[in-house]
């Protein structure tokens, strides 16, 4: 099992889960992040990002969409964005868009962040 981010980062991006996850499975995004579920720095299903998500938008990835939409979307992502383990500051617009659903298809952005660069 892995967990997988969720439409609710997107814009938010609040970056908390980065520094407790002991294996460095998340990469970053311009306005999104991911977990690998895959690889070199898998999840190892340790669950200690979750509380640490103040938007839950961590999930078990048997909580993933009937399609497997997010397991396909941190995956894809997860092998093109660099790793982040080091919490930046957020947006500064992130209190906007922290209730909105269906953040993904409106505002989600292919580009990389620049990870711990």
């Amino acid at each position: 099992m892995t967990y997988l981010v969720t439409d609710a980062c997107v814009k938010c991006k609040f970056m908390d889960c980065v520094e407790v996850c002991p294996v460095d499975s998340f990469h970053e995004g311009e306005n999104f992040l991911v977990i690998s579920p895959v690889g070199d720095n898998a999840c190892i299903d340790c669950g200690v990002c979750i509380p640490e998500c103040p938007v839950d938008a961590i999930v078990a990835d048997t909580e993933d969409d009937p399609d497997g939409k997010w397991l396909e979307i941190n995956s894809k992502y997860a092998a093109l964005w660099p790793i982040i383990s080091v919490k930046k500051t957020p947006p500064a617009d992130r209190e906007e868009f922290e209730s909105e659903t269906g953040k993904f298809e409106k505002y989600f952005s292919e580009k990389a962040g620049t990870g711990d660069a």
